[in-house]
């Protein structure tokens, strides 16, 4: 497994997703469910435990009382992945999802794509510099996540204390009107959208956390890993959700993916 080093932590190059866990397909509202009737709590936790034994060691996961209980359970089970916490605006303001964070043991949090996507649309971003120096008051790393390139031309101006980038390869949905995901939207992934993401990358002074490498399930993974490790820069990491129901050897066939991807290019 590669790993990066991010603030003062060790972390995998492939980080786990959690998405498909809370039922989020991005495929509309009968995959959702679909979703979420195979990933039981036991499912859920086999699939990080899969994940840790090839050397993971990064999840990324809600700040919803859903997943805290799944990570609690695990790591009482002996599980050691850490967890970086993204705030979801339909449980809490941006405060209660940094304070949920902290008091679940997460060692990171961003600020929700949507969410920044949305702020950006209604001129709100002022919002964000106070809930950073909360998330470091904490002693978490922080950072923001975005779909829309402009979210991060922002950011490079106005957060210069920020520790990390999540940079999402497609923006599939307007969230100019409101922040959370709509399952019933017609959604677009566009390659446009991931030439100006990965080209906006090049630029970036943070660290970035590159997602949605896949399109939600619409690409070739063969070809969104190697398209992907050629993006990464030397402090890049990438994160994957697995929805493993027809393919079980998923989590592995992914981190393979990936690993042989950047033994390749020697990223």
């Amino acid at each position: 497994m590669h790993y990066i080093q991010l603030g003062n932590m060790k972390v995998s190059r492939f980080i786990l997703g959690s998405n498909p866990f809370s039922g989020f397909s991005h495929q509309g509202v009968e995959n959702d469910w679909i979703m979420r009737h195979y990933f039981s709590s036991a499912v859920i936790k086999q699939t990080i435990r899969s994940a840790e034994a090839l050397g993971v060691n990064t999840i990324i996961a809600r700040t919803d009382y859903h997943m805290i209980r799944l990570l609690m359970e695990y790591w009482d089970e002996g599980g050691q992945m850490q967890w970086f916490a993204q705030t979801c605006p339909e449980v809490g303001s941006h405060e209660a999802c940094i304070l949920r964070a902290f008091t679940g043991g997460a060692k990171a949090v961003h600020l929700h794509g949507g969410v920044m996507d949305h702020l950006l649309a209604q001129g709100r971003l002022d919002e964000i510099p106070p809930m950073v120096d909360l998330i470091h008051q904490k002693g978490m790393l922080a950072g923001v996540a975005g779909h829309n390139t402009q979210v991060f031309e922002w950011a490079e101006r106005h957060l210069p204390e920020v520790d990390y980038y999540m940079c999402c390869y497609y923006n599939p949905t307007d969230r100019g009107s409101h922040p959370e995901h709509v399952p019933e939207a017609e959604e677009y992934y566009l390659e446009e959208h991931r030439l100006a993401m990965t080209s906006m990358i090049k630029t970036l002074s943070k660290p970035v956390i590159h997602y949605k490498i896949m399109a939600a399930g619409r690409n070739d993974p063969q070809e969104a890993f190697v398209y992907a490790a050629r993006h990464l820069r030397p402090r890049d990491a990438v994160c994957v959700g697995i929805f493993a129901k027809n393919k079980p050897d998923m989590v592995r066939e992914d981190v393979e993916l990936l690993e042989k991807a950047l033994d390749a290019i020697k990223v």
